[in-house]
C-alpha cells in the first residue's frame, strides 16, 4: 500500500487520530526476498509483522495503547482476521472490508475466477497438503478463538465477485458464536448493490468512507 496523500483522511486527523500504514512484506522496501518471505509458507510472517508494527506504534509516547483500530481490505481483510485471531487485545476496534477471510473453501474451488492467480501467492492446497495444512492453521474463520475480541465490523457487497460476501458472513456468525461473550458483537454490513470496490459513484464513497471511520473512531473514543 503506497504512501498517498487523502483528503478525506483529513477528517479524522482534524480529530486528533494518528494515521499509520504499516508496511510489512507487499512491497520492496526490504527488498525482494522481504516479499518472498512473506508469502506461500512463510505467510504468517505478514501477520506476525502487523502485530509487531502494533506493538512498536504502542510503545510510543504519541500513541494511547488502549485505543489503538485497524482497518485492511480483502486480502488485507484476511491479515485482519489472522491478527485478531494472533492478538486481539491490541486492538479496540477492526474494520474488514470485502475479507477474504474464509480463503481456503475459495481457494479449493478451481471453477472460482480467481482461484489459479491466487496460488501464486497462497500455494495449491489441493495439491500439496503441507499448503492446505499451513493454510488451515492461519485463516480467520478456522482459527477463531474463545477469548474477548474488539469491536468488529465486515463491511461486503452482495454482487462482489472476487471475495464473496459469503466469507465475511459466515466469519461474522462464527466469531459471534465462538468468541467471549463480554466481546462487543461482531457487526456485517453488506451493499446490496455493488462490487468488490463498494457502489459505485464519489458520493456513494464517500458515505461508505464516512461510516466506515465513524465506526473505528467510536470505538476508539473519538467522538467529538
Amino acid at each position: 500500500m503506497d504512501p498517498m496523500f487523502s483528503i478525506p483522511m483529513l477528517s479524522i486527523l482534524d480529530r486528533g487520530v494518528i494515521y499509520v500504514i504499516a508496511h510489512i512484506r507487499g512491497g520492496g522496501e526490504m527488498g525482494r526476498s522481504w516479499y518472498q518471505n512473506g508469502k506461500k509458507l512463510a505467510k504468517k510472517n505478514t501477520f506476525t509483522d502487523f502485530v509487531d508494527v502494533t506493538s512498536y506504534i504502542a510503545a510510543k509516547p504519541w500513541a494511547d495503547e488502549a485505543r489503538i483500530g485497524c482497518y485492511g481490505g480483502s486480502a488485507g481483510g484476511l491479515l485482519m482476521g489472522a491478527v485478531l485471531n494472533l492478538a486481539p487485545e491490541k486492538y479496540a476496534a477492526c474494520l474488514a472490508a470485502v475479507p477474504f477471510v474464509d480463503a481456503l473453501t475459495t481457494i479449493l474451488d478451481p471453477e472460482l475466477p480467481l482461484s489459479a492467480m491466487e496460488w501464486e501467492e497462497w500455494g495449491n492446497p489441493i495439491e500439496d497438503p503441507e499448503v492446505y495444512a499451513y493454510m488451515k492453521s492461519y485463516t480467520p474463520y478456522e482459527n477463531i478463538r474463545p477469548v474477548r475480541y474488539p469491536a468488529i465490523a465486515a463491511v461486503t457487497s452482495l454482487h462482489d465477485t472476487r471475495v464473496l460476501y459469503v466469507e465475511p458472513a459466515k466469519w461474522i456468525a462464527a466469531l459471534r458464536e465462538q468468541i467471549d461473550p463480554s466481546s462487543p458483537v461482531p457487526l456485517l454490513k453488506i451493499d446490496m448493490s455493488g462490487g468488490h470496490g463498494g457502489g459505485s459513484g464519489r458520493y456513494t464513497r464517500w458515505r461508505e468512507m464516512a461510516w466506515d471511520y465513524a465506526f473505528l473512531m467510536s470505538n476508539l473514543g473519538v467522538t467529538e
